[in-house]
């Protein structure tokens, strides 16, 4: 199930394989550069599963909720980690109140709850309010562990 994403030259969408997420492409109507993912992903279980599954860089998963005031106060972290990190690590949240059958797989008990999974794997997990640096932090030390 690819994502869509639009052209920010040409305007017209795009579909790119979770597995090409963390890669600059091609528009395949203007030929424009497509670079990276540079910002959260909203994502429901089936595009959440390919993503993890596929995905060739790092992921980190930011569980969260609109009523949740530290959720709010991490999101502009959550999403300076995946701009620093466009092409590194692709960076997913995940609304609890939408989607509780994805929080519940990886006992999500408190949010704001950081998951980071590579090669498909859950590699590190934490709950509470944290800022971009020790987001990044987890996904370089991440992107080191051999697979």
């Amino acid at each position: 199930m690819p994502m869509i994403r639009n052209c920010t030259s040409c305007g017209k969408p795009n579909r790119i394989p979770a597995r090409h997420l963390s890669d600059a492409g091609r528009c395949g109507a203007c030929k424009a550069t497509l670079p990276s993912v540079a910002e959260p992903l909203a994502v429901a279980p089936e595009e959440f599963d390919e993503i993890v599954r596929e995905a060739k860089v790092p992921v980190l998963v930011d569980f969260w909720a609109a009523w949740c005031g530290p959720c709010r106060m991490a999101a502009p972290h959550v999403a300076q980690t995946a701009r620093d990190l466009a092409g590194q690590a692709i960076v997913l949240k995940v609304d609890t109140e939408q989607h509780p059958q994805l929080a519940a797989r990886y006992n999500v008990q408190g949010i704001p709850n950081f998951a980071v999974f590579k090669d498909g794997k859950l590699h590190f997990q934490q709950a509470g309010l944290v800022d971009a640096n020790t987001m990044k932090s987890w996904l370089t030390r991440a992107a080191a562990q051999p697979a």
